[in-house]
């Protein structure tokens, strides 16, 4: 059963409509936990900082009140500056009491210290003590010319860089005076605020910091002194959107982090805190949520697999039995084991029938063309002419033509400058344009006759047979040249390529179609070789004639054709074979002068190569030129056929046989040269040797021995002298005299080749 094609289908369906509602909901649910409830977490998590930051801004604004409010005690008033403290003990003690009680009263103050101007500066921290340390002093005066009255601060007594100091509040007493006389610092416990900004991020990724009004990093949630890269990166970032607050995504290291930032107004300055944290951190309820939903949806999936499958077959089972009460098996045993349609089994004997017959008769209304354009063909040629008029009639009248007091008419189209077509159709498409003109053809006819049959010749070449009624002659001619008009300017507007249509005589009856053919063929061939749309009338012809001048052969052109072959110029040969067609072509030569003067000029070529002492017939291989020839109607063609025909075998054997020649002449040079390299030579002598002149001895030298005559005799003699002077005693100039030299210019001809003298080679070849 689970190979039917049906089951499966109904399975699937079944299986995908159960599935609809649990995709809906796993789209929902992923869309609300992987898209909203994202958001709302981010939106969430930016408010809850901005609380936690209110707190914190709380806690130092209650930090700045209670040291302000301290300031203005008693115990610190004008009486200060007058006061010996190291005698008025009770004093001493009351102030180290308060400074005790400003560090108790808040718990981000870790320690409270009082610094007193004088002729005899004191410190209490928090007990009292005198200074004396010049280096503390100056750092105390200096926080003393401090512009404000109240700040904040990393600059203590003890060092002047911000990073070896935690931060502290400072007061200027008595505050409200010009010219203050002490200063009481309260540092901040910096672990303690560490930890408050740790609640603005509690995660373990990211972090939280603190910047003052100049962007220099005041405390961090790591603890650490120096910020880190990430903590760089982010600062950068919040320094760069000129804003008091916001949020933003920030991407480091493969990790995106939402980044909130905002401002707490402090006494004297403002601070901004900065604090990122990992999305992945926030968002990770959500990722559990999108798992669960996902393990859900797959269940799901799984159970409506499950209970579709077993719904299908319940559906399927009374089908299955129908099959199997019909068929007996046997149309399931005959599938084997290929997925089957048990209603197109039920189908199949029932459409058999139908579906031959439908076979039948489309396979003849398709023949049907085929054979009336076969029937055209062997009419128009001739073949059926043992037949009478009376069953050319009746064959005629089977195929569905009407030919009762009818006449007939046969046009031939003829179709040139194929070369037009290039980019569009390439070499060999001449059957595809011929195509698409008989279409062209067998349209307008169609639109303007009530019987037109169109005959491809698949040649550029198109015939036409009109069956029309017995009407005047006049009345017909004329509608068969403005249908010739038309087709021509048709054709030529859709192919780009011209026209030339024939007009036949017209025959009163079907036996005497065949003959008005031959002649619209043979009239054909009398049209202008020129590029340019032609159409001609049968009936005035003559006249046609008398248009046309006396056409002049070019002789001139044809010897310098040959004289270019016999000199081995192709590129002059194929110029002047392009130059005595257009030639003729210009004088308003008809299509048969041109195969006529093309015909003649192919002999005085085959004649010429024959006195040249070539055979033609190993050249062209035996291949009939004369009827190539004749059957281009193309002047381009024309001129490639001649190129690629005629002129580049020709070409290549004479190139072949001059290759073999030079061979042969610098062969026997070269063993004359062995024989007599000891004595007088020259070139004159040697190309007196070989028969031949010194001009055509040099070049063929370069050309097989890619060197001059002068540069291989040279190398020759030298090659038999340094033999002597390895293999004997001889003197020099013996060597000298025995390789054809005088000594003196041997030995500089020996140094200019070798780069040392004779005497100098015998002894490095003997060391």
């Amino acid at each position: 059963m689970f190979k039917s094609k049906r089951f499966r289908n109904n399975w699937i369906i079944i299986l995908l409509i159960s599935s609809i509602p649990g995709l809906i909901f796993g789209g929902l649910m992923n869309w609300l936990a992987g898209g909203r409830l994202e958001n709302e977490l981010l939106q969430m998590h930016n408010k809850q900082i901005q609380l936690r930051a209110a707190n914190i801004d709380e806690q130092f604004s209650y930090l700045e009140t209670s040291v302000m409010h301290w300031a203005f005690d008693p115990n610190f008033s004008y009486s200060l500056a007058s006061l010996s403290l190291s005698r008025d003990f009770e004093i001493a003690r009351n102030i180290t009491q308060t400074l005790a009680n400003m560090k108790g009263a808040n718990p981000l103050a870790i320690e409270a210290e009082l610094f007193l101007e004088g002729s005899a500066p004191v410190r209490f921290h928090p007990q009292y003590e005198a200074l004396t340390d010049a280096a503390q002093i100056d750092g105390y005066r200096q926080l003393l010319a401090h512009d404000k009255n109240v700040f904040w601060s990393q600059i203590t007594s003890e060092s002047d860089s911000p990073s070896d100091n935690p931060l502290s509040l400072m007061v200027k007493i008595p505050e409200t005076d010009e010219k203050p006389f002490g200063i009481i610092a309260v540092t901040i416990e910096t672990t303690r605020v560490v930890k408050l900004l740790q609640t603005l991020a509690p995660y373990d990724d990211g972090g939280t910091f603190l910047l003052d009004e100049n962007g220099e990093q005041l405390l961090s949630s790591s603890g650490q002194e120096s910020a880190s890269q990430l903590e760089e990166a982010i600062k950068r970032e919040v320094l760069a959107s000129k804003t008091k607050s916001g949020s933003f995504l920030f991407d480091w290291n493969q990790t995106t982090y939402t980044v909130s930032f905002g401002t707490m107004s402090r006494i004297g300055t403002d601070w901004k805190y900065v604090t990122a944290s990992p999305i992945s951190t926030i968002t990770k309820p959500v990722v559990f949520i999108s798992q669960l939903v996902l393990t859900l949806s797959i269940a799901m999936l799984l159970l409506a697999f499950v209970l579709s499958w077993l719904a299908s077959r319940r559906i399927y089972s009374p089908i299955a039995q129908l099959v199997r009460m019909l068929t007996g098996n046997t149309a399931l045993t005959g599938l084997g084991n290929e997925h089957h349609d048990d209603f197109k089994i039920i189908e199949k004997e029932w459409l058999h029938l139908t579906r031959e017959s439908m076979t039948l008769q489309n396979k003849l209304e398709q023949q049907l063309p085929h054979l009336k354009e076969g029937f055209l063909l062997q009419l128009v040629q001739g073949y059926l002419y043992s037949y009478s008029e009376q069953a050319l009639l009746e064959r005629m009248r089977n195929f569905g033509w009407s030919v009762d007091n009818r006449h007939y008419a046969v046009l031939y189209i003829h179709l040139s400058g194929f070369e037009n077509l290039e980019g569009r159709f390439s070499s060999g498409d001449e059957g595809l344009v011929t195509f698409v003109a008989a279409n062209i053809t067998k349209e307008l006819a169609s639109s303007r006759f009530e019987q037109a049959e169109v005959m491809n010749f698949h040649d550029l070449s198109v015939g036409l047979l009109l069956i029309v009624p017995d009407e005047t002659e006049t009345e017909l001619k004329e509608a068969f040249r403005t249908f010739s008009q038309e087709l021509t300017q048709a054709i030529h507007h859709v192919l780009n390529v011209y026209v030339s249509v024939t007009i036949g005589s017209l025959a009163l009856s079907v036996i005497h179609v065949p003959s008005r053919f031959e002649e619209a063929m043979q009239a054909s061939s009398r049209r202008r070789f020129e590029s340019r749309n032609q159409i001609i009338d049968l009936e005035s012809m003559d006249e046609y004639d008398k248009e046309n001048q006396e056409i002049h052969y070019p002789f001139a052109l044809e010897r310098e054709i040959i004289q270019a072959l016999r000199t081995a110029q192709k590129d002059e040969a194929k110029q002047l074979i392009q130059t005595f067609l257009e030639e003729l072509i210009e004088r308003g030569a008809k299509i048969i002068d041109i195969h006529q003067g093309a015909l003649q000029l192919l002999g005085s070529i085959l004649h010429a190569i024959r006195l040249a002492g070539l055979d033609p017939n190993r050249i062209f291989k035996s291949a009939n030129l004369y009827e190539q020839l004749m059957q281009i109607g193309d002047p381009q063609k024309m001129i490639a056929w001649f190129h690629d025909k005629v002129v580049s075998p020709c070409m290549l054997e004479l190139e072949s046989r001059s290759d073999s020649q030079v061979k042969k002449t610098v062969e026997t040079v070269m063993i004359y040269l062995q024989n007599n390299y000891m004595k007088e030579i020259s070139l004159e002598s040697c190309a007196d040797q070989a028969g031949t002149n010194t001009v055509a001895l040099s070049k063929a030298f370069k050309q097989v021995k890619g060197k001059n005559f002068i540069d291989y005799l040279t190398e020759l003699r030298i090659e038999k002298a340094k033999d002597l002077l390895r293999d004997t005693d001889l003197k020099i100039n013996d060597i000298a005299e025995k390789v054809g030299y005088q000594p003196s210019y041997f030995n500089r001809i020996f140094k200019k080749q070798e780069s040392i003298t004779p005497s100098q080679y015998r002894d490095l070849y003997r060391n």
